[in-house]
């Protein structure tokens, strides 16, 4: 019985190492290697870099049972800072797929890559996929051209704040807090409390702020007529089609349309190379792949209580953020 035991034990350890998806078992993770550039297709000397955004923009980092994952605006960072080192990198293709994230994350992210736009002076486009809304469309601004698939969900440009009240559960099971406090709106925002009318005027004074940075940049980066502003500016979300009678979309295409666009502003022949960085290799490697390396998505919790796992993690704060898009 002990024996057995034992090789259960070793088993579900073997499998756990492996993220049950490789024969090769790696007792370190390989986020801690450095990014290596993989070539996608083309063999020319000059190169378009290709860029996944691809989930919840955050600083946060992504903490999973056995390692820790760099947070999306750390991990793009990364490869801004990698491509400012080559000359032969001459447009970058940004590819989103994102409901957005928290606004300073978001914020990051376009000015990291507004800053490498103009250090390096190379041309930008963005391919949106699935859903590139809120935040997801922030980070898309300093694209030289926006390129949406025919079913992308794009738009949702304003600001949420999510403030979780645990108020009517308290209650309900006869618990209470006390605070004390130096200022009248220190413990603005208290899960343990309804918030007061001064405070939400407060609240949404904030949130109103950061909606107006959102479509200034939308106005500065797109030129939209006051009408399409005005339009955009009630937060919906669009269909491609849609989004580019609106003007916050260049055109309705697919990755390959967006690849060729990019060759067409940078000047580049149809046979330049498109790479990427990861820091694994991929067999059959290709342009749709968002991983960097071969540990991503294979960390599990060891309880599902059921609820996408953005929704039981997104801290209090102002987020671009399409809700629904979680």
């Amino acid at each position: 019985m002990m024996r057995s035991r034992f090789f259960i034990l070793l088993t579900v350890a073997v499998l756990m190492l492996s993220g049950c998806a490789t024969p090769k078992i790696k007792i370190f993770s390989d986020t801690s290697f450095p990014l290596q550039e993989f070539t996608l297709q083309g063999k020319a000397k000059e190169k378009i870099l290709l860029i996944n955004i691809h989930g919840i923009i955050t600083t946060k980092p992504n903490e999973r049972l056995l390692r820790t994952f760099p947070s999306m605006v750390e991990e793009i960072v990364s490869q801004l800072r990698l491509a400012e080192k080559d000359p032969n990198i001459k447009a970058v293709l940004l590819k989103i797929e994102s409901p957005g994230g928290s606004s300073t994350a978001s914020d990051i992210l376009y000015h990291e890559i507004m800053t490498y736009k103009e250090k390096a002076n190379v041309k930008i486009a963005a391919i949106m996929m699935g859903v590139a809304a809120s935040g997801g469309y922030y980070v898309s601004l300093p694209a030289d051209y926006i390129l949406a698939h025919p079913t992308t969900i794009t738009g949702s440009i304003g600001v949420i704040l999510i403030q979780p009240k645990v108020v009517g559960l308290m209650e309900k099971v006869g618990l209470e807090v006390e605070t004390n406090t130096s200022g009248a709106n220190k413990d603005m925002g208290s899960p343990f409390r309804p918030s007061t009318a001064a405070e939400k005027e407060i609240f949404q004074g904030i949130t109103d702020g950061l909606g107006q940075r959102f479509l200034d940049l939308v106005a500065k980066h797109r030129e939209l007529e006051p009408r399409a502003l005005e339009t955009a500016s009630t937060a919906r979300v669009y269909l491609a089609e849609d989004a580019k009678q609106l003007g916050l979309i260049d055109a309705v295409g697919y990755l390959n349309d967006a690849i060729k666009q990019t060759q067409k502003m940078a000047g580049l022949s149809e046979d330049a190379r498109v790479v990427t960085y990861r820091r694994s290799a991929y067999p059959d490697d290709n342009l749709y792949n968002t991983t960097t390396t071969q540990w991503e998505g294979n960390g599990k919790a060891l309880l599902n209580l059921g609820l996408p796992e953005a929704l039981t993690s997104l801290p209090t704060g102002f987020y671009y953020l399409w809700a629904p898009g979680l």
